[in-house]
């Protein structure tokens, strides 16, 4: 065992038992050939990709790198949901010096304040009742790495508290165990709370909130960094168009003017589900405004489209009649090229095509 040998069987033996340390063995060596691989694999790519030219975003980076070079134990990103908290995340961790160690991320509001526990600590055989075998817990499998505890915020009080003592030499027992087990891992926390008035409301301990926001990083919204929309959305566009083969390389005026507009309540993961939707729906060498949804539409504010001096009439106009007209001047305009007279009206070709022949333009 001490030079490496997984199991030993005693003898006198039977198959079942044979097939089944076998069967843990491969089951094990497997685990350890994919865990290899995702490592090179991380390694190879290096860490995320977070875009940003505003000054938020500058002020945002230069923290990142500095903490990423650092031997900062514990960092707080704060910021609304959708910010990007978990690739702040990744990249210090991807940056620094742990890369090729675990990084591991739980989403403290999704697992029960019962189960956590155990995740963070794990525990040993006969712990409780459904403890059949020992189980380590994320900040063994981290060691030399990073822990990402997401919505920090959300934590149960009893919970902070035996977070807090880990935190204070990094050392733990699992549940069930006596052995003190020491672990050397970055603690990146995140939250879109207001953790300084959960404390104000007893929901969040004070002494935690200052232990684990030794390096702390804001992350602006969206709307606060109004100059990054379209430098996102283009990219979100480049990898999309790549994914699903569509030949979207762009974003027509009207499009930009109404992303810029937008407010974005969910911030960059809204921006990104919109765009992948647009991409998927559309079929256009630029993104048009029809095929941004509705909301985005009717909720951008203070954005003026570009009219002729047209004046409704007191008598009124049939609808119908001005559609066919513009539809008539776009293709005079371009000689009849039906992807110029259709960009003109920001229209796809399709739908275009449809207002055409709707008109009798063609057959």
């Amino acid at each position: 065992m001490r030079h490496g040998a997984y199991d030993y069987i005693n003898k006198p033996f039977n198959l079942d038992e044979m097939a089944l340390v076998i069967r843990k063995a491969l089951e094990t060596s497997e685990l350890r050939r994919e865990v290899v691989q995702l490592r090179s694999e991380h390694k190879k790519q290096g860490p995320p990709k977070i875009l940003g030219n505003s000054k938020h975003m500058r002020n945002v980076l230069e923290m990142m790198a500095k903490v990423a070079k650092s031997d900062a134990s514990t960092v707080l990103v704060q910021g609304e949901s959708g910010t990007g908290k978990e690739l702040v995340a990744k990249y210090i961790h991807y940056e620094s010096a742990r890369a090729d160690k675990p990084f591991v991320a739980i989403n403290c509001a999704a697992v029960p304040a019962t189960l956590l526990e155990s995740e963070l600590f794990g525990h040993e055989k006969g712990a409780f009742t459904d403890a059949k075998n020992s189980k380590k817990g994320l900040f063994e499998l981290a060691d030399g790495g990073t822990v990402f505890l997401d919505e920090i915020g959300d934590m149960e009080i009893g919970m902070q508290a035996k977070l807090l003592r880990f935190l204070e030499d990094r050392t733990f027992r699992r549940i069930g165990g006596s052995k003190m087990i020491p672990v050397d891992v970055r603690i990146v926390s995140a939250t879109n709370k207001d953790l300084l008035k959960a404390i104000e409301d007893k929901s969040f301990r004070n002494d935690l909130y200052y232990r684990l926001q030794v390096i702390p990083i804001f992350l602006p919204s969206l709307r606060e960094r109004k100059e990054d929309i379209l430098v996102l959305a283009n990219y979100f566009i480049e990898v999309f168009s790549k994914e699903f083969g569509k030949p979207t390389k762009g974003i027509s005026s009207m499009a930009e003017k109404l992303l810029v507009e937008y407010n974005w309540p969910g911030n960059i993961r809204e921006l990104k589900n919109v765009i992948e939707r647009a991409i998927i729906l559309g079929n256009d060498e630029n993104l048009l405004l029809e095929n941004l949804p509705l909301e985005i539409v009717a909720k951008a504010s203070h954005v003026t489209v570009p009219l002729t001096t047209f004046k409704l009439p007191p008598e009124g106009i049939d609808i119908e009649e001005v559609e066919r007209e513009l539809i008539k001047q776009s293709l005079e305009m371009t000689d009849w090229n039906q992807s110029k007279a259709a960009k003109k009206l920001n229209l796809g070709i399709d739908a275009f095509r449809y207002r055409m022949k709707k008109f009798g333009f063609l057959k």
